[in-house]
């Protein structure tokens, strides 16, 4: 049977203290974007930067977040950190996938490859509902930079992957976090493990990841930084699994 565990805590900070392996690390970093001067990078936060006027007037709070606040150089160097405990606890073979959107693609295929990963490809997410953008290129794509820890053996019932996902956030009361992504798109990506496997997520936010990995009969590491998202995302989990908590 599938369990969970859910920490919080800053991920440098507890990600020294796990020692159980892991089958893969899929998570999704605070990107850091539009941070290309001082001002850009501390006038605005995570709600204003991520959510239109009218989502951010919805009616309901989806909290905030910190840690985006990193110029490209540093936010580089910190997700390698981030990374490079990934590495260490990834199983040989196993995979890593990381979500970014299109200013963080050098940064974050960067940071991979300096935390051990092979380096493998980018995924696409295509979000149907994006925010037009007057005389633009509508930006409705974001990013999965994926890589493995050494040699990938697919065994004798491999699993096949598309390398093009297409899924809407979460709307209404049934988004929770500001940057939710949707849970059947995860349920794709964490087949990436094998049937009871372990994913690690280090920014678990509102718990889809770990959601996802639950309904796909796999465990679940996570950790988040905020206490709010914290309890919400154990409180998901335990509505999937309330007896599956390690």
């Amino acid at each position: 049977m599938p369990t969970w565990t859910l920490h919080q805590g800053d991920a440098l900070t507890i990600l020294p203290t796990l020692t159980d392996p892991v089958d893969a690390v899929i998570c999704d970093p605070p990107y850091n974007s539009g941070g290309r001067t001082m001002t850009e990078r501390t006038s605005r936060t995570a709600r204003e930067k991520y959510l239109s006027e009218s989502g951010r007037n919805h009616g309901f709070d989806l909290g905030d977040f910190t840690g985006e606040s990193r110029d490209q150089r540093s936010y580089a160097a910190w997700l390698a950190m981030i990374l490079a405990h990934g590495y260490r606890l990834t199983r040989p073979g196993g995979a890593a996938l990381v979500f970014s959107d299109w200013r963080q693609l050098p940064a974050t295929s960067d940071a991979l490859q300096a935390a051990g990963y092979t380096w493998r490809g980018i995924a696409v997410w295509h979000k149907p509902i994006a925010r037009p953008q007057p005389g633009r290129l509508k930006q409705e794509c974001e990013f999965i930079v994926w890589g493995s820890a050494g040699a990938m053996v697919p065994g004798n019932r491999p699993v096949y992957l598309p390398g093009h996902f297409t899924g809407s956030q979460p709307r209404g009361n049934a988004r929770v976090h500001i940057t939710q992504k949707p849970v059947r798109m995860l349920q794709d990506l964490v087949r990436i493990v094998p049937p009871g496997g372990t994913v690690l997520d280090m920014f678990a936010g509102s718990g889809t990841t770990g959601a996802a990995a639950l309904l796909e009969d796999r465990s679940f590491i996570g950790i988040e930084q905020s206490a709010t998202y914290a309890a919400g995302a154990r409180q998901r989990l335990a509505e999937i699994a309330p007896h599956a908590a390690a």
